[in-house]
């Protein structure tokens, strides 16, 4: 976000699962992009740390809008924190188990419907067949587990 060639480069290492990481783009980013960004003072880049695989889910989601909805639908998934973790406690251990017997290209999908990420989505124009596409390449999800890895041991991360 914000001008690439910014003198201040500030790197947001947050998880859609993430309380606290919610907490800052609900009540600091605003600020940050309205004061700091649009002055071309810093530039602002969130990589997602993820966690758990609702967080990997959510990311993957988030990723089937254009580029330019990121910042946007990430910070209202994690607004939509609460009830994502209320439809998940509310499934119950057989459902659970289930969606982890799913072949692996169809895991990504129980988790979203389960989760409440399906229809969450597509009020923000990511249909339920753009979404299972999305979710269906299990690459992607592993992508986004190597590079948590990887910018873990580069920048000495130990959590969000």
């Amino acid at each position: 976000m914000g001008n690439p060639d910014a003198p201040i480069k500030l790197i947001e290492f947050g998880s859609i699962t993430c309380s606290h990481c919610a907490e800052f783009a609900e009540s600091s980013v605003p600020e940050l992009a309205e004061t700091f960004v649009s002055s071309g003072r810093v530039s602002f880049e969130f990589r997602n740390f993820v966690r758990d695989p609702i967080d990997i889910t959510a990311a993957q989601l988030v990723r089937c809008a254009p580029p330019e909805a990121f910042f946007a639908l990430t910070d209202q998934v994690m607004a939509f924190q609460p009830a994502m973790f209320e439809n998940w406690q509310k499934a119950g251990e057989a459902q659970l188990k289930a969606i982890d017997s799913l072949p692996v290209e169809q895991r990504g999908l129980g988790i979203a419907q389960t989760a409440g990420l399906i229809d969450f989505f597509a009020t923000r124009g990511i249909s339920r067949d753009q979404a299972a596409t999305c979710l269906a390449n299990p690459a992607k999800a592993q992508e986004l587990a190597r590079s948590t890895e990887a910018q873990a041991k580069q920048y000495d991360i130990t959590g969000t």
